[in-house]
């Protein structure tokens, strides 16, 4: 398995390639060049030319984040939620960029360490949400098979600190929540922790978060799931989900970034299958044929740009299931646990 250390240098020559490339060709051969000084006229005297700098990108895109330094830290343990035979659930707080962020944190009976996972929920109303809804089936049975998991709440929500602009800059602090999850396993010093052993799971709008770690930090995870995810395209989520409700966020992200057809460039950086080429986690996926919530068009249109690019991705399809997952919940559960098996023991 590729060590934290390799991963972190791996990424920094991506971003290298990636913006620092602008073909001066004022390194090694360039001074190779030069006369000696010690021959040196004074017309000869190098004259000053400024560093070649890296262009910000707007911060909000993936390329934003991925060139933004992401810090995770300050692991707590608050009280116990629940106390079974298999595993103790514990509320737990960490920092995000900046800010706390609450959540709920499963450690197995025994003796560690165990690998961990991150658990990325999918939308539920900030207004009604409280502390590990929406993955509740799996924090369960994760954790009674021997798994450390960090279910995290993201900003805005249950006793998160609060991001005003998270919405209108499209939920991407939600990504940020989830890289910091990651970073703040890695840096715990727990003794129930393997930081060396981490896997990520998303459903529905929490697929989508999968999607967008993968690609802005390539190598923080050795594994990840999606169940159900939405589009990888955030225009298709907004006609999907936000734009029949009336939902007013939708005039104001437009005001704010524009149109597809106005912005397209925008709306090409907000979307991690622009990006596919990054990844390097094996990935797998399972929707359902009859999900008429998440269409199974998203995730095949999802997996070619995965396929095309050379990554590892597996998709598993479900027929007759919709967005729940409850008749062949548990099939794609054993499926699930098989392939953190193999990654991550």
């Amino acid at each position: 398995m590729r060590s934290w250390s390799t991963a972190c240098v791996a990424v920094a020559l991506v971003l290298v390639a990636a913006t620092g490339c602008t073909g001066d060709g004022d390194g090694d051969d360039a001074a190779r060049s030069s006369p000696p000084a010690s021959t040196r006229t004074a017309s000869q005297a190098p004259t000053a030319t400024p560093s070649p700098t890296r262009t910000p990108a707007d911060p909000v895109s993936i390329p934003g984040l991925i060139q933004r330094e992401h810090t995770g830290s300050g692991l707590e343990l608050g009280a116990v939620i629940t106390r079974t035979s298999a595993y103790t659930s514990y509320q737990v707080t960490y920092e995000a960029n900046g800010l706390t962020i609450s959540g709920l944190m499963n450690i197995p009976a025994g003796k560690g360490p165990f690998p961990a996972l991150v658990l990325a929920h999918g939308y539920i109303d900030p207004a009604v949400y409280t502390t590990g809804r929406g993955l509740a089936r799996e924090q369960d049975l994760l954790a009674r098979n021997g798994y450390v998991v960090l279910h995290t709440d993201y900003r805005n929500h249950a006793r998160s600190d609060k991001d005003p602009d998270n919405d209108v800059n499209l939920r991407l602090g939600y990504t940020e929540d989830v890289i910091a999850a990651a970073k703040a396993l890695r840096s715990s010093g727990r003794p129930e922790i393997d930081g060396d052993r981490l896997g990520l799971l998303g459903r529905s709008m929490g697929g989508g978060v999968v999607y967008n770690t993968l690609v802005v930090a390539p190598g923080l995870f050795d594994a990840a799931v999606a169940f159900a995810p939405v589009s990888s395209r955030p225009e298709e989520n907004i006609d999907q989900f936000q734009r029949p409700e009336g939902d007013p966020i939708v005039a104001e992200i437009e005001a704010e970034h524009g149109t597809p057809e106005e912005n397209p460039a925008f709306w090409r950086e907000a979307s991690p299958i622009t990006y596919v080429d990054r990844v390097t986690e094996p990935l797998l996926i399972h929707h359902g044929t009859e999900d008429d919530t998440c269409p199974i068009a998203w995730t095949r249109q999802t997996v070619a740009a995965f396929e095309k690019a050379g990554k590892d991705v597996q998709l598993r399809t479900y027929s007759g299931e919709g967005h729940t997952f409850y008749p062949q919940w548990q099939r794609s559960m054993d499926t699930t646990m098989a392939f953190f098996e193999r990654h991550l023991r």
